[in-house]
Formats: C-alpha cells, structure tokens, sequence
C-alpha cells in the first residue's frame, strides 16, 4: 500500500470553490480501481487549509491517479488558479 497525504491552501475568498473541486475529485477519485481511500479534510480553525489522506493499492495505482483524466483537470489545471498545494508526502505501512 501507498499513502499519500497533501495540504492545499486556498487562496483568500476561493475557500468554497476549492471545497467544491475536493468534492468532485473525491468522488471520480473513489472510483479507481486502485484507490482504497481518499478522503479531503478541512481545517477546524482555518477555512483556507485542506488535507488529503489518500491510500492506493500499489505504487501503479497511484501513478493510474496521476494520469487520470479527472486528476489532470480538477487537481493540476482547475485547483491551481484558486489554491496552492504546499505539502505532499509518501508514505508506506510499518507492517
């Protein structure tokens, strides 16, 4: 298994159009095959910072992600006109 986990910031007054954008690639997100979870957080005291916890099967599950349609136009053309992602991290099961 694969772990992804990614913050995105929203550029000021664009909080609910980012949200908006998380929504739909959440769910065209769920459908893949290989993604176990994907799941968008929002920050409690801050509406600008959101975080997505994503787990894949294998890494050619997330790589299948990246090469989606839906990724390419919701998350690397849409989303960076009205966010900033700042963190993206990997991660793996200890166990």
């Amino acid at each position: 298994m694969v772990v992804l986990a990614v913050t995105w910031m929203a550029k000021i007054g664009r909080e609910s159009e980012v949200a908006a954008i998380f929504e739909k690639l959440t769910a065209e997100s769920r459908k893949e095959p290989g993604c176990l979870m994907y799941q968008v957080h929002k920050h409690k005291t801050d509406p600008r910072r959101f975080f997505i916890y994503e787990q894949y099967q294998d890494d050619a599950a997330l790589e299948a992600h990246r090469n989606s349609p839906h990724f390419l136009q919701l998350a690397k053309k849409e989303l960076p006109k009205i966010g900033d992602r700042t963190e993206g991290h990997l991660f793996e099961p200890l166990g």
